[in-house]
């Protein structure tokens, strides 16, 4: 699986870059980045997203 980010709902406000341990999250141009090497894929951006931005893909 693989963290997705759907640019068109995500405002950059950095809930999840805040939430992630490995700092697998950026913040470029107002929009979240995920850092693939560093994600572990362990959710915690995906429930803390307030605009339901983040999403696990197959």
């Amino acid at each position: 699986m693989a963290v997705k980010i759907d640019k068109t709902k995500c405002t950059g406000c950095g809930a999840c870059k805040d939430v992630c341990a490995l700092e697998a999250i950026d913040i470029k141009d107002n929009k979240a980045v995920i850092i693939d090497d560093k994600c572990v894929e362990c959710n915690a951006c995906v429930d803390q997203c307030p605009t339901q931005a983040i999403s696990m893909s197959k």
